[in-house]
C-alpha cells in the first residue's frame, strides 16, 4: 500500500478515437481543468459483470517473464493499468472491458512478485525498490513493441506510473495517478510523522522485523484481507472477490518483494547500485510534464484536495475527489477510473 508521507509532511487514433471512446463512457474529452475542481460524489461500486480476464499471456521482458491480461483491439491506443499491494490485476477486471469497449487496448500486468510473473533467473536479486519496478514496465513495453502508452495506476501502481511519466516522458502519453504524486524520497522518509499518522503505517514497521516477515509468510491471506478492509471500509466486497486476487500472493517471490519494498522505503534494506542513477533523479522530486489526472478518495484523508502535490504536474492537469470510495479506486469505482483515462487522453489532442 502507498505511504502518503510526503502528503502529510509539509502527486494512433488521435482526436477522433478519443471522442468516440469518451462517448462510449458517457463523457466528453476534457480540456485541462483546475486542480481544485471537485467531482460529484461517486457511490461505492461493486463489480458488475466481470469476474475474470481471458487467458493470461506471458512474455519475457527484462529480468522477468511477465504475466499480463490484454483486452481490446490490438490497434487501439494503449493503456497500461498497474496494480498495487495487496492487490493484483483483478482491480481492473471491470475497468479494462470499459476501456476496450471504447476502443482502447488495455494491458494489465502482474507486477514482480505477483500472479504468474516470474524472474527469469534464480540469481536475480528480489528487489522491490521503485525504480526497478518502473523499469519492468519499460521492459514490458519494449517486449510488446509499444512505443507510447497512457499509464494509470493506484498504490504501487500509481508510484510506478508516475516514475514512468517523470523519467521516460517520451514513453508516456498521459498519466492517471490515484493519491497523486507518490514518488519516494528516502531522505524525507526518515523524518518522523505525528503519532496518529504513524499509526496508519503500522504494517511497514511490522515488515521491518523478522517477526513481520514470518507473520506475513504464515498469515498472508488473512493479513491482506485485513488491509483491504482497513483501506476500503465502505467497500462491501465478498470472499470470492478477495480470493480471486489472493491467489496472486502465492507467487514464490511475493514475500521477498513485499518485504524489500517496504524495508527499502525506510532505508532498512539497500537497493542495487545499477539503479542508483535513477534513484538520484527521483530524489529530486522531478516535475511530471505529461498530461495528468490525479484521483483522491476517502483513503487520502486530509491530502484528498490534492493541493500538496498539484505543483508537481506542469502539463494539462486536473484532480478528482471520489467521496465514499476507498483505496482500491479502479475496483470500487471502475466507471470513474475509466472516465479519467478517457478524459486524460483528450488532454493530448
Amino acid at each position: 500500500m502507498s505511504e502518503h508521507i510526503n502528503h502529510h509532511r509539509r502527486r494512433f487514433l488521435g482526436t477522433a478515437a478519443t471522442t468516440i471512446a469518451a462517448a462510449s463512457l458517457g463523457v466528453r474529452p476534457a480540456r485541462a481543468q483546475s486542480s481544485k475542481t471537485q467531482q460529484p460524489d461517486v457511490p461505492p461500486t461493486r463489480p458488475v459483470s466481470h469476474t475474470s480476464f481471458g487467458p493470461i499471456k506471458q512474455i519475457d521482458a527484462g529480468v522477468l517473464n511477465v504475466g499480463y491480461a490484454e483486452v481490446g483491439p490490438t490497434e487501439g491506443p494503449v493503456v497500461i493499468l498497474l496494480h498495487g499491494w495487496p492487490y493484483d490485476i483483478h482491480s481492473y477486471v471491470d475497468v479494462a472491458p470499459l476501456l476496450a469497449s471504447a476502443g482502447y487496448r488495455a494491458i494489465v500486468p502482474y507486477l514482480r512478485g505477483y500472479g504468474t510473473t516470474r524472474f527469469l533467473s534464480s540469481e536475480t536479486y528480489r528487489n522491490g525498490q521503485q525504480s526497478a519496478v518502473a523499469l519492468d514496465i519499460i521492459a514490458l513495453m519494449d517486449a510488446l513493441r509499444i512505443k507510447k502508452a497512457i499509464v494509470a495506476g493506484f498504490d504501487w501502481g500509481s508510484r510506478t506510473a508516475a516514475i514512468v511519466a517523470a523519467l521516460w516522458p517520451e514513453r508516456c502519453k498521459a498519466l492517471v495517478a490515484v493519491s497523486g504524486y507518490l514518488i519516494t524520497n528516502l531522505k524525507a522518509n526518515l523524518q518522523p510523522l505525528p503519532p496518529a499518522a504513524e499509526l496508519g503505517w503500522w504494517y511497514q514497521y511490522y515488515f521491518s522485523t523478522e517477526r513481520g516477515r514470518l507473520g506475513y509468510t504464515k498469515y498472508r491471506h488473512d493479513f491482506n484481507k485485513l488491509i483491504w478492509k482497513n483501506a476500503s471500509p465502505k467497500w462491501d466486497f465478498d470472499d470470492a472477490t478477495f480470493d480471486r486476487t489472493a491467489t496472486s500472493f502465492d507467487n514464490p517471490d511475493h514475500v521477498s518483494i513485499v518485504m524489500h519494498n517496504y524495508r527499502w522505503r525506510l532505508s532498512l534494506a539497500k537497493g542495487e547500485p545499477r539503479y542508483d542513477a535513477l534513484e538520484e533523479k527521483l530524489s529530486q522530486a522531478p516535475v511530471i510534464t505529461v498530461p495528468a489526472i490525479t484521483i483522491a478518495s476517502d483513503f487520502d484523508g486530509a491530502a484528498a484536495d490534492g493541493q500538496s502535490y498539484a505543483k508537481k504536474f506542469s502539463g494539462k492537469y486536473s484532480h478528482r475527489i471520489l467521496n465514499g470510495i476507498g483505496h482500491n479506486v479502479p475496483q470500487e469505482a471502475p466507471d470513474a477510473f475509466a472516465k479519467a483515462v478517457v478524459e486524460v487522453d483528450g488532454y493530448t489532442a
